[in-house]
């Protein structure tokens, strides 16, 4: 099997396994259900269920865990005065005036701000979602609690939309 072909099927099989969680110019299919967040931009309605930010801030928060362990090559192997050993190898290999020694600290400093900024932006995504669930939970609750008939029950849509009129 070629390279082509594989990578094709492997690109079909995933399509077929992923759900659809947003949906833009339509309504989701259980038009009352709660929990989820919708935004309306320039007239398409997109629905964010709260189960899903949790997840994805999840996601990054446990990258973020990961990567920290992970991706430190500038302290793996500190000796000492805590200097790792890729940074070691570069000072060997410039003493002995190899121009590699220059590029492999470069590569090493390169690295280490790439992965300082990756490790920002999963603590970004997972305190934002976290803060948005919370308050769009919040908001949620509080239309609710406003959108309610005399006897408790919800205001019917039908209600709502000769409110809006």
């Amino acid at each position: 099997m070629s390279f082509d072909s594989e990578w094709s099927q492997l690109k079909a099989d995933a399509a077929g396994q992923q759900s659809a969680h947003t949906r833009l110019n339509q309504l989701p299919a259980d038009p009352g259900g709660g929990g989820g967040v919708p935004a309306t931009s320039g007239g398409k309605d997109l629905v964010v269920h709260q189960d899903d930010l949790g997840a994805v801030g999840h996601e990054a928060f446990v990258l973020h865990g990961e990567l920290q362990k992970v991706a430190d090559i500038a302290g793996a192997g500190a000796n000492k005065e805590g200097v790792g050993s890729s940074m070691q190898a570069a000072k060997a290999l410039s003493d002995h005036n190899f121009a590699m020694g220059d590029a492999l600290s470069t590569t090493v400093s390169v690295w280490t701000s790439q992965v300082k900024t990756v490790l920002q932006m999963c603590a970004h995504i997972s305190n934002h979602l976290d803060y948005s669930k919370k308050a769009h939970g919040n908001d949620d609750a509080q239309i609710a609690a406003s959108l309610r008939n005399r006897d408790g029950s919800a205001v019917s849509v039908s209600e709502i939309s000769k409110m809006v009129k």
